[in-house]
């Protein structure tokens, strides 16, 4: 069985990361790879800043810390759609949820995240709305 979750792990198509407790990438699968450009063996051992633009990372520690601390995420909490760094320093938007990791006994051991790439659903819909504002009137100023 473990083979099994071995060959599912390097065969899904969106990334895959876990990072221990201080935030340090300990698993980074082949669909991280392409989701994001960098390989395993330059992710590895890396802290999760590599793939958060330094803008987001207050936000992103505060939550990841207040996880730890809660146990958790927050209910109810599916996916978002989120900034991301890619390797080539293009802006990229990923789908991304999140789940603490414990070990049976119910030792928080880290955090996972699942992530595919969804810049150009972003961008789409992005443009979509920026069409949508152009086209509705506009209400009309009162008179002076």
């Amino acid at each position: 069985m473990e083979n099994l979750s071995e060959d599912i792990l390097r065969s899904m198509p969106e990334a895959l990361i876990f990072a221990d407790l201080d935030g340090i990438i300990r698993l980074w699968n082949p669909g991280a790879e392409t989701v994001f450009g960098f390989t395993a063996a330059e992710s590895i051992g890396q802290s999760l800043d590599l793939i958060i633009p330094e803008r987001m990372r207050k936000a992103h520690w505060d939550g990841f810390n207040k996880a730890i601390v809660r146990g958790g995420t927050l209910p109810g909490r599916t996916s978002m759609i989120t900034r991301s760094l890619h390797k080539s320093g293009e802006p990229i938007y990923v789908d991304m949820s999140f789940a603490m990791v414990k070990n049976p006994a119910g030792q928080m051991l880290g955090s996972m995240a699942v992530a595919r790439d969804a810049t150009a659903r972003f961008q789409e819909e992005k443009n979509l709305r920026r069409q949508l504002a152009e086209l509705t009137p506009k209400p009309e100023q009162p008179a002076q």
